[in-house]
């Protein structure tokens, strides 16, 4: 699977699909995240003072989460992740970190796992609660 920040952060906040979220990870058996995604997840767990310093990359490695470099093949993609199902063009309305985990969802063909609505908006398997 191809997890989102939304899914991350949903397990770290104690949101109610915490547990849904988590035994989909466990059950999983390939769990990746693109670079600029677990980037992201830095930031947002960091800015909502949920966490300290390093609690992302603490997370996705007891998660046994694998960051992917993001190519330029996957840079294609998340663009045209934008200009298909971009905010302002498509009712999924993908912002820019989506567009990275659509990238990399649709170059290994595995599922998204996340939070929220957008990406079923997509053409992408996803696994939401």
């Amino acid at each position: 699977m191809v997890v989102d920040t939304s899914a991350l952060v949903a397990i770290m906040t104690n949101e109610p699909a915490r547990q849904w979220l988590t035994d989909q990870l466990s059950q999983a058996s390939e769990r990746f995240i693109s670079a600029p995604t677990a980037v992201e997840l830095g930031i947002v767990l960091e800015a909502r003072r949920t966490s300290s310093t390093g609690i992302a990359h603490r997370l996705l490695r007891d998660a046994r989460i694998t960051i992917r470099p993001f190519d330029s093949a996957l840079t294609e993609r998340a663009l045209e992740a934008w200009r298909r199902f971009g905010k302002g063009r498509h009712r999924a309305a993908l912002n820019l970190g989506d567009c990275f985990t659509y990238a990399l969802a649709d170059a290994t063909g595995l599922p998204i796992l996340c939070t929220g609505d957008d990406f079923r908006h997509t053409d992408l398997h996803v696994l939401a609660p």
